[in-house]
């Protein structure tokens, strides 16, 4: 089960309800209920969560150019719950708009330290 359900979420192009792209399911966190049963809880997202389900030296890498781009590392990685999702099909299919998401903590860096620091970005349309 664990392989078809890999095989049909992983590194699927993740849109929001309004067709814009929020990423790619980089991996898959899975919770418990009371009665024992295992569950897909969220899909995460992220170089910092790519990483980590690749491993060895290359997740590594990964994982610590992720790090770079935050204030506190370790980077967590975007935290999508599956409630969230309304269908997968050939991307996975959100209800919602990005605005509603968490914010990527990357693209969070890189408004803080690059973007904002440009004249007459404040102006700009988003």
């Amino acid at each position: 089960m664990r392989v078809q359900l890999g095989r049909r979420l992983l590194d699927r192009q993740i849109i929001d309800r309004d067709g814009r792209l929020v990423g790619r399911v980089d991996d898959i966190e899975f919770a418990v209920d009371a009665a024992g049963f295992p569950y897909v809880a969220c899909l995460l997202t992220g170089q910092g969560a790519l990483g980590q389900r690749i491993g060895g030296r290359l997740g590594r890498l990964l994982v610590a150019v992720a790090d770079r781009f935050v204030d506190d590392p370790p980077l967590p990685p975007v935290r999508i719950p599956l409630a969230l999702v309304d269908r997968v099909d050939s991307v996975v299919r959100l209800r919602v708009g990005t605005a509603e998401l968490p914010p990527s903590p990357v693209e969070s860096w890189l408004r803080r330290h690059l973007i904002d620091r440009i004249p007459g970005a404040d102006r700009a349309s988003g």
